[in-house]
């Protein structure tokens, strides 16, 4: 879907007009309009603003161009409840809601999470635990987290 349909759609589930929705995020209900019609899209500013006033990630909000990683563990954020908030509520689009949580990591090595890891991912291969956290580390080395 996108971003114009996505806007226009979750608009009208709200039970908004283009007048309230363009009042709540501080534009003219002209730009709300052309959103809708996808003559343009909002700027980064308002983009928050919508994700504020919707409880949606920007990058839903965007028609998910982008698939979404925790840059800590790895794991896709293939869902919105699945993202970490700051603490006054915003989507932090970097890290997922287990690694991130109200305002700090929850993992304070990279030790701590592969030790995590080795006990609760399956290990159907058998292999030995040394060699699953060198592969784990090695993935984990490659997120922003841990660069």
């Amino acid at each position: 879907m996108e971003t114009k349909d996505i806007i226009k759609n979750i608009r009208e589930k709200k039970g908004l007009t283009q007048d309230q929705l363009a009042e709540r995020v501080l534009v003219s209900r002209q730009a709300v309009s052309r959103w809708e019609n996808g003559e343009t899209q909002p700027n980064t500013e308002t983009l928050k603003l919508l994700s504020k006033e919707f409880d949606l990630s920007i990058n839903t909000l965007l028609g998910t161009p982008r698939q979404l990683v925790c840059q800590c563990c790895g794991m896709p954020l293939n869902e919105d409840d699945m993202i970490s908030r700051e603490p006054d509520g915003s989507f932090n689009e970097d890290y997922c809601k287990w690694c991130y949580h109200d305002g700090g990591f929850v993992y304070e090595s990279r030790d701590a999470l592969l030790d995590f890891l080795l006990g609760h991912m399956p290990n159907p291969d058998q292999l030995p635990d040394k060699e699953r956290r060198l592969q784990y580390d090695g993935y984990l080395s490659q997120l922003k987290h841990w660069k």
